[in-house]
């Protein structure tokens, strides 16, 4: 494993996040307990991941552009007993605690200097490196991921042992991936594509990880060349970045053999060019929910070109088919949604029953997403049933953003949506109208959610208008907005 300036072997790796864990027992966690990792990726994170999963501690780890009240929310929700923040973020960590009413538990850092808080390279460089005496079940949850949905708040994703071993095997298998992989990864590991469909399934081969903290274009080919990186995985929005670059063609890519992108739909004529650029690189789609943990359907190197834009077929663990709105399988070329049964799927929502029985009722996980399916079992997802903005390889829920607005003095109706996108792939849009006789303007709309929602769920747009589309029955016709906004991306 490789991160920075530190190069260690899985037996080192082993010791220090054995120490961790007792670290953390020390200072009372135990099994069932929640711990909240708000931080880049780092060496310490890829110790805690493990750590906590040993003393049967559930790990929370939070999107790091998530704001205080954001943050708040999942620390209340999730119940944690503690945090550990990078040093950068123990600010914004101490006020997402005093909104919470968090007081006492566990509190890391990792760098930086901060009163209250220890400094977490001395609970995996110290102590006793005895692996923890913790019998941790399959069906134990080891990790509570937080996921947008339609709602407002995000839900919590309960992760079993059984369910992440169950979906690395199938990332394995359909993924082609081995123990001779050299991969660097640089997407945020608090998104269960990074940490759980390549950087945990390197550890469980003992595959070679190069840990980088963000996806910025120059270090990540450096990167590349430096470390002879065999496999990579980003989002369509990392890989334009990556193709756009000047050091793309300075520097030597020829160690690369693997690649796969998912999050989002990459555009056909992204594709040919990586397959033009990178003629030596085989590529995959991995499509999927956090629920999945989040793997669900795969699209082959031999199908790239001839099946463009499909998500591919069911891995390995996954049954998937597509149902109508009373569950009954739909004929081949027929809209329905996406449903999935697998070991792969999480034990439900964190405290919501009600959520969870409808989600994943008859013992098929309900995606929301609706899709048509090829007589021999080829995917396409043609539109989302919850009203998700897939941006940059985020999820959006669109009435958050809506809700935010709405907290706007003067604003009479929103809506938000997604439209296409050069770099975004989605970008988030909002019209708005303002209650008559206010004056109002886009740039109040931008000025109101900077103080209320994190950068990626903003809009990039915001149009005013004297009413919504609707139908009979008063629902507002995104479909129609889209349409009708679609070029705005391109002004």
């Amino acid at each position: 494993m490789v991160s920075g300036d530190l190069r260690v072997t899985y037996a080192e790796f082993d010791a220090a996040v054995n120490r961790a864990a007792n670290a953390l027992a020390e200072r009372g966690l135990r099994k069932g307990d929640r711990l909240a990792l708000l931080s880049h990726n780092c060496f310490q994170y890829a110790v805690l991941a493990f750590a906590t999963a040993k003393l049967g501690v559930v790990l929370v780890p939070v999107n790091f552009m998530l704001n205080a009240d954001e943050i708040a929310y999942i620390l209340g929700h999730s119940g944690a007993s503690g945090i550990v923040a990078e040093g950068a973020l123990v600010a914004t960590a101490e006020k997402a605690l005093a909104a919470a009413g968090v007081q006492g538990g566990v509190r890391g850092r990792i760098g930086g200097a901060s009163e209250g808080w220890e400094d977490v390279d001395g609970w995996w460089r110290e102590g006793s490196a005895a692996a923890p005496d913790v019998l941790v079940g399959d069906d134990d949850p080891l990790r509570l991921m937080y996921t947008s949905g339609t709602e407002s708040r995000p839900k919590g994703v309960m992760l079993t042992s059984r369910s992440l071993i169950s979906q690395y095997v199938s990332c394995i298998v359909d993924g082609e991936m081995s123990a001779d992989d050299v991969e660097v990864h640089a997407l945020p590991m608090y998104h269960c594509a990074q940490l759980d469909c390549f950087f945990s399934v390197d550890v469980y081969l003992g595959a070679t990880s190069v840990i980088l903290p963000g996806p910025d274009p120059a270090p990540l080919l450096e990167t590349i060349e430096r470390e002879r990186v065999s496999k990579l995985f980003c989002p369509p929005t990392v890989w334009i970045s990556l193709l756009r670059h000047p050091d793309f063609e300075r520097r030597d890519l020829s160690s690369l053999r693997k690649g796969y992108y998912g999050a989002s739909a990459m555009p056909v004529e992204v594709l040919r060019e990586l397959l033009r650029r990178l003629p030596d690189v085989r590529l995959w789609n991995f499509y999927g929910q956090t629920e999945m943990a989040p793997l669900a359907t795969i699209l082959r190197p031999d199908e790239q070109l001839e099946r463009a834009g499909s998500a591919g077929r069911a891995a390995i663990n996954v049954e998937t088919m597509l149902v109508d709105d009373d569950g009954n399988p739909v004929a081949a070329g027929e809209v329905g949604e996406i449903v999935h049964r697998s070991p792969h799927a999480a034990l439900g929502y964190y405290n919501d029953e009600e959520k969870t029985e409808d989600a994943f009722r008859g013992g098929w996980f309900h995606s929301g997403d609706l899709g048509v399916m090829t007589e021999d079992g080829y995917l396409s997802v043609v539109d989302r049933k919850k009203d998700m903005i897939k941006t940059g390889g985020e999820n959006v829920a669109s009435r958050e953003v809506e809700e935010a607005i709405y907290e706007l003095d003067g604003v009479a109706e929103v809506a938000v949506f997604g439209i296409a996108h050069p770099r975004w792939i989605e970008a988030v849009t909002a019209v708005v109208v303002a209650k008559p006789g206010v004056a109002l303007g886009a740039d109040d709309v931008h000025a109101h959610v900077r103080e209320r929602l994190a950068g990626y769920k903003r809009p990039k747009y915001v149009v005013m208008a004297e009413s919504l589309p609707k139908n009979p029955s008063g629902k507002i016709l995104k479909r129609e907005l889209r349409g009708l906004h679609a070029g705005l991306a391109e002004s």
